[in-house]
This record gives structure tokens, C-alpha cells and sequence, in this order.
């Protein structure tokens, strides 16, 4: 089975992963909806895979926080991650790629 992917912006620039574990559509509408009402934040793409969906967004930080907000709004685990994504040139610094896997509860 192919991945289904819906492309927000053209570029595919994103700071961060939201993974959401098991298909759940009122968990995704609750996360599309921070998403839009926020002015720090776009949405770059979702991906809808067999065992969920990957939300990519532009902001780290509110990729930690929606994890935050979905763990007290449903029951389930939260699991953060990082990985190097490169390094800056000026501060040579290295520079990360955040995800977070916000896992469902099963009844």
C-alpha cells in the first residue's frame, strides 16, 4: 500500500514531525485545528501511512507544544525525539529535526 501524501507548501521546509499512532480522525482534526490557529506555525504536508499520520510543521517549538496539548486533551503516551538535521555556518552549531510520536490509548 502507497503512502497517500497532501502537499501544504511548495518548498517542503519543516522543523518537525508529528506522528499520531493509530489512525485516529478526531485526534488529526483536534491537531489541524491548533495548526490553524496558529500565527508561528504552518503546516507542510501530511502523510497518511498504515499505522497513522505524519503531520510535518515550520516551528519546533510548536510541534513540542501540540505533543503537550494532545496528551492532556486525549489519553495516550508522548515520545520526543531528535535528529541532526546539519550544521550552521555561522555558529557552527549543529542543527535538529524534532519528532514526536503521540500514541493513542487503545480501550
Amino acid at each position: 500500500m502507497k503512502n497517500r501524501e497532501i502537499i501544504y507548501r511548495e518548498d517542503l521546509y519543516f522543523q518537525g514531525v508529528v506522528q499520531i499512532r493509530p489512525s485516529n480522525i478526531e485526534v488529526l482534526n483536534f491537531a489541524i485545528n491548533q495548526i490553524k490557529k496558529s500565527k508561528s506555525c504552518e503546516l507542510t504536508k501530511i502523510v497518511e501511512r498504515k499505522e497513522g499520520f505524519d503531520l510535518y510543521l515550520t516551528s519546533q517549538k510548536f510541534v513540542q507544544n501540540l505533543g503537550n496539548r494532545l496528551r492532556k486533551s486525549f489519553k495516550g503516551t508522548l515520545k520526543k525525539s531528535k535528529t541532526i538535521y546539519g550544521r550552521n555556518k555561522l555558529t557552527s552549531k549543529d542543527v535538529y529535526r524534532v519528532t514526536v510520536c503521540f500514541r493513542l490509548k487503545e480501550n
